[in-house]
């Protein structure tokens, strides 16, 4: 392809049922900034909306508090309950252990110094120390996202820091204007040619290699050719 030679569908797609294969997506509209696509740009797809932290309970003996930050959680919260867990009792204080909803260790909140993990708060002691086992619930719901298509971002947590597919046309969905219709490519079985693919500006080769792992999840295999 020459310097002034547009790109066509042929410099990235190279085999596979096209009425399988391709689909009309939803390129969102710029926020902050135009969603700029060119024939190979690899798309990320908007998967989680808000995140919310409700007013959970508490269950045990101590009588001390915990207040949420604002925000209270972080755009990556997982949606369930965390459990905030005293997993050793002292003297007006004591060890937390986070839990998220999927089991997995969040991290440690001590009482008087803010907690800032997958969710946000401080913790303060009161007159009847708390024990071990003493717990609160903090309720995270994550709104569905959009499900729209735009460029990979690698830094997001709302799901487009995953590939998703591949443009096959060049589009610009200006900040603040209107969604717009985009053909991509997005699943297989299907062949892309990875001297067309157009990474985020600054993406690793480390980063690059992840992507073509999902692009392989997908389907869609790439090849250099």
């Amino acid at each position: 392809m020459t310097a002034h030679e547009p790109k066509t569908l042929t410099h990235v797609f190279a085999g596979g049922d096209q009425t399988f294969c391709f689909e009309q997506e939803t390129l969102a509209a710029g926020s902050g900034s135009d969603n700029v696509v060119d024939v190979g740009t690899v798309l990320g797809r908007i998967t989680r909306g808000a995140v919310t932290v409700g007013n959970g309970g508490f269950v045990g003996t101590g009588n001390g508090t915990l207040t949420k930050a604002n925000p209270a959680a972080s755009a990556d919260a997982q949606a369930g309950d965390y459990k905030i867990v005293c997993v050793e009792k002292t003297t007006d204080s004591g060890l937390f252990a986070v839990r998220r909803p999927d089991g997995t260790i969040d991290g440690y909140a001590v009482p008087g110094t803010p907690y800032t993990g997958q969710v946000k708060f401080s913790l303060a002691d009161g007159a009847t120390d708390f024990a071990q086992g003493d717990t609160f619930t903090l309720p995270v719901t994550v709104a569905a996202g959009s499900t729209k298509i735009v460029p990979l971002n690698l830094s997001a947590t709302d799901g487009s820091q995953i590939v998703a597919g591949v443009s096959l046309q060049k589009k610009v969905a200006t900040d603040g204007g209107a969604d717009l219709p985009l053909l991509a490519l997005v699943r297989g079985p299907s062949i892309a040619r990875e001297q067309g693919l157009v990474w985020p500006v600054g993406a690793t080769d480390d980063q690059k290699a992840a992507g073509l792992a999902q692009l392989n999840k997908l389907g869609i295999i790439v090849r250099a050719s």
